[in-house]
């Protein structure tokens, strides 16, 4: 059931882009979503203005040139183009929600909220298994989806240094971390990780020089949505503007099947559900993001229905606040 009252005009920013993942299939995960849409009975889809960005995927079938930021070039190009689109969407008063194939997206995004919003102190709120510090120095992989936060704080880590880069990748770096002329976009005191339960000794560096916050699943479990949303709030309460990136992993590797990248111990369905729609209260939220669904890793088409669900509870609470 859709609720309108016309307070937040909401437009959908539609990114199947996967160059920034290590497995193949996410750039299928928003149709995935909107096929659970349809198999709801649900006109979600019909009642938003939509964009959809051009991607590099055809970059997928190319040799790889920058080894610790794997297609690089072409996530910078896609950096641009989600910055643009979120900027032109929150410039033109609507409230963008995105829905994106891999995490490395995310970067473009709040580089857009802060293009759109240059002097606003932009909290971030990361509900997602990893915490997406690495940066080409440290990456044990060299995917870009587990990079876009140090974009965002414009992070080296050069203190955990284990690769050295060629000139070409240092400078597409570097131009990342520094879109629209600000950087860093958020400052990590201004990041919340919920249920992050799986990284690398040199993000904990980061997490610990900086004191960035971190909620456990099981702070959720035993203290409920409600507390959590009012602790995640009181410590962003600094904050003028507040983007929310919910990547599908966060959830439970029992039902997060149909992602990448699942792990165990996360949040059931429920609990996410809960827990974000309680965020959605908040008139600070400015920016909503679903990333992840890989529907050729799935069983029925169950993580993009899952995905569905919050996407539709929390645009109605969106709509009524």
């Amino acid at each position: 059931m859709l609720y309108f009252s016309g307070m937040k005009n909401i437009k959908l920013i539609e990114v199947p882009s996967e160059i920034g993942a290590g497995t193949r299939g996410a750039s299928l995960g928003i149709d995935a979503i909107k096929i659970a849409a349809l198999d709801f009975m649900s006109n979600f889809f019909v009642h938003f203005p939509s964009e959809k960005i051009q991607t590099e995927n055809n970059l997928l079938f190319e040799p790889i040139h920058s080894p610790y930021a794997k297609r690089i070039h072409g996530i910078q190009t896609l950096y641009e183009r989600v910055s643009k689109a979120v900027s032109d969407s929150i410039k033109n008063n609507f409230f963008p929600v995105v829905l994106s194939g891999d995490h490395s997206n995310a970067g473009g995004t709040i580089a857009g909220i802060k293009i759109a919003k240059p002097k606003c102190k932009l909290g971030v709120i990361w509900i997602d298994a990893h915490a997406d510090l690495h940066t080409p120095y440290t990456t044990p992989s060299g995917n870009v989806h587990g990079m876009p936060l140090a974009t965002a704080i414009n992070e080296d880590n050069l203190d955990c240094k284990v690769h050295d880069l060629d000139e070409k990748t240092t400078r597409i770096w570097n131009e990342m971390k520094k879109l629209g002329g600000i950087a860093p976009k958020v400052h990590p005191e201004d990041i919340v990780f919920i249920s992050l339960r799986d990284f690398e000794k040199e993000e904990k560096y980061l997490i610990e020089k900086y004191g960035m916050k971190v909620i456990s699943t099981s702070e959720i479990r035993r203290t409920g949505a409600e507390n959590v949303s009012r602790k995640v709030l009181r410590h962003l309460s600094d904050c003028t503007d507040i983007y929310v990136s919910f990547d599908v992993d966060s959830l439970d590797s029992t039902i997060s099947k149909g992602t990448g990248t699942p792990v165990s111990n996360g949040l059931k369905e429920r609990e996410a559900e809960d827990l974000i729609s309680k965020f959605m209260q908040s008139r600070k939220i400015c920016c909503f993001e679903i990333t992840e669904v890989n529907p050729t890793l799935d069983k029925e088409n169950m993580m993009a229905e899952i995905a569905f669900n919050i996407l539709q509870r929390s645009v109605n609470v969106l709509m009524m606040n």
